[in-house]
């Protein structure tokens, strides 16, 4: 990594910048805990030990690493090894101390991850999904031991959480063959059903259950669980041992979710609305809950800690992150540079063909109308927030403004306009992007004429799509880890995608091809006028690069003006160097076909 900050530009220290995420702790030893940093250039998983102030970095790998969890006790961390970035391998454990990394589960063989939840006893419950099987669930009783299958479907499921005495299992369950609405079943060590819940009715009402997590508490049967109930997501207690439901009182606007306090004597709310989030606090029985304070801004995560006090991770579009405590203190600050501000996000909200809009626009200094990224967020189930973001800052700090549109599927304002996307995929999320679009250009803040689509993964598919459905509304078009060809890459995604996909469309796309076919950027690549940019990772298991280059050979064949980036990794890379570069590419095509100045800090031909 570059060590003279002088000489590094903002928008490249801004992905420089030593980051960490929420540390995560032992339940039985809170002073052990487990955080994600960048510090090394690449993203992977460090221990710490709070009492001393040691820290260690556990994992060390060409592409990074991410997922991994504590044992209750902190004596051990479990990590998910893959192969250089395609989701597909197996947990290792490794001493907190340090050690040899061993296979935590050895009867197993590798699959892509479907949830992890490990026992005080030792025992672990392991999620996994191939193409072969579908979803598989084992109970591993004691470290290393004999893997016992029990649960096992074609459809995706995972698992949710392990009680306090191991004796129940939550997990979540998509039987009903609609992915985007999971129900719940309970069930003992041995696979037997506890009890059920299915806000589905069988599949016939759009309803979804999420596991939050069983009362950490010894002998409480307690589990707290989300619905959408009530057209938005929100908590509720629900025994199923007892049998019994407590609707929480908790009314906020937007989504709603919530963790146990440590004592089980409490939740810890997180409110979702508007793009912005906070935080509260509900002792069950109370009539209201009572607001934690946090800043205005967006807390990416939370977490209550034995002494009552909450740690979270905070930021806003114009502020970097940073891990804080409602104590008012900086609870994890890495060493090195920090990242350079931003600008701060502003709101607009646009008409559109499905209800109102929520877009986030951010501005260079001086007068519009400015060239402008339109920054399409992917899930599509996820949303934009006021959060800070290295992407859409660099491109403000090259005097583009950056939109990012909250379109119809995003999460955060309903159920109704999460679900609403379904059938016509693609299409009606582009309708609500050509509402914003239209205001952009009418309000003086975008030049119609160097106006580019862009976004990563969902929002890279919807960047092709647009393109080729939209060809007089953009100028320029970068499309990252993109769906490209709709048919190809269902036949060649993980398992879990293709029922995501089977419930978007409504079927496979042998059952509904008229619908794979319209949705698909494929159909419309011959529409494609403006120059645009792809970059694929060659082990993507989401957005598979065989797909890709199907696009792409049509692109070639015309002659169409276009550039194709190919890089060593899966869905998106954890190696800073990486991204940056990503983002540099990015940048010089950009200002190639659109005009401006060079990319502040952009290396000359004999570094390229």
């Amino acid at each position: 990594m570059t060590t003279d900050a002088a000489a590094v530009p903002d928008w490249e220290m801004r992905f420089r910048a030593p980051r960490v995420s929420l540390p995560d702790w032992a339940e039985d030893a809170p002073d052990r805990a487990l955080f994600v940093s960048n510090a090394t250039g690449t993203y992977e998983l460090y221990a710490w030990d709070r009492a001393s102030g040691r820290q260690r970095q556990v994992t060390d790998r060409p592409n990074g690493t991410t997922d991994g969890v504590l044992t209750p006790d902190g004596e051990a961390v479990w990590w998910f090894s893959d192969s250089d970035g395609d989701e597909f391998g197996v947990w290792m454990r490794q001493p907190f101390g340090g050690g040899e990394d061993e296979p935590a589960a050895p009867g197993l063989a590798p699959s892509y991850p479907a949830g992890l939840a490990i026992g005080r006893d030792g025992s672990a419950v392991i999620g996994r999904s191939t193409d072969e099987d579908g979803t598989t669930i084992h109970l591993v009783p004691t470290p290393g031991g004999e893997p016992v299958e029990i649960y096992r479907h074609r459809e995706s499921a995972g698992v949710g959480d392990l009680s306090h005495d191991g004796t129940l299992i939550a997990l979540e369950h998509t039987e009903h063959g609609d992915a985007m609405h999971s129900a719940l079943r309970v069930v003992r060590p041995d696979g037997s059903t506890v009890a059920e819940l299915d806000d589905t009715e069988g599949g016939t009402k759009e309803l979804g259950l999420a596991v939050l997590g069983f009362a950490p508490v010894a002998g409480d049967t307690r589990l707290l669980v989300g619905h959408q109930r009530r057209g938005r997501w929100e908590p509720m207690i629900w025994d199923p041992v007892a049998g019994t439901e407590t609707a929480l009182p908790v009314d906020l606007p937007g989504d709603v979710g919530a963790e146990w306090y440590p004592d089980g004597s409490a939740l810890l709310v997180e409110h979702s609305f508007e793009a912005r989030s906070e935080l509260w606090r509900y002792e069950p029985g109370a009539p209201e809950p009572v607001r934690v304070e946090t800043p205005a801004g967006t807390v990416s995560g939370a977490t209550a800690r034995p002494d009552g006090t909450v740690e979270y991770l905070w930021s806003s579009a114009e502020r970097p992150p940073v891990v804080r405590s409602t104590s008012g203190a900086v609870v994890l600050d890495p060493p090195g540079a920090k990242a350079p501000p931003s600008v701060p996000v502003q709101d607009a909200w646009v008409e559109g063909p499905g209800g109102r809009i929520h877009a986030l626009v951010q501005k260079p200094a001086g007068e519009g109308p400015f060239p402008t990224v339109f920054e399409i967020h992917g899930g599509p189930t996820w949303h934009d927030s006021d959060a800070f973001a290295s992407g859409p800052a660099a491109w403000v700090d090259h005097g583009f403004a950056v939109v990012r549109v909250n379109y119809r599927g995003s999460t955060g304002y309903g159920r109704a306009w999460t679900d609403a996307l379904k059938h016509r995929v693609g299409l009606i999320e582009l309708e609500d992007i050509a509402a914003v679009r239209d205001w952009s250009v009418a309000s003086g803040l975008a030049d119609p004429e160097r106006l580019v689509l862009a976004g990563g993964s969902w929002g890279g598919y919807l960047t092709l799509l647009g393109l080729g459905t939209q060809p007089d509304s953009w100028a320029l078009g970068l499309a990252a880890v993109p769906v490209a060809d709709y048919v190809t890459a269902y036949h060649d995604e993980m398992e879990a995608l293709k029922a995501m996909d089977r419930t978007l469309l409504g079927g496979t796309p042998e059952e509904v091809p008229e619908r794979f076919e319209a949705s698909s950027p494929l159909t419309y690549v011959d529409a494609v006028r403006a120059p645009l940019y792809i970059s694929a990772g060659v082990n993507d298991p989401r957005c598979p690069i065989r797909q890709v280059e199907n696009y792409v050979d049509r692109l070639a064949a015309r002659g169409a003006v276009h550039e194709v980036y190919r890089y060593d990794a899966g869905h998106g890379s954890l190696v800073v160097e990486e991204r940056i570069k990503q983002v540099r590419l990015e940048l010089e095509f950009a200002l190639k076909h659109l005009g401006g100045g060079a990319v502040v800090g952009a290396p000359g031909p004999e570094a390229a």
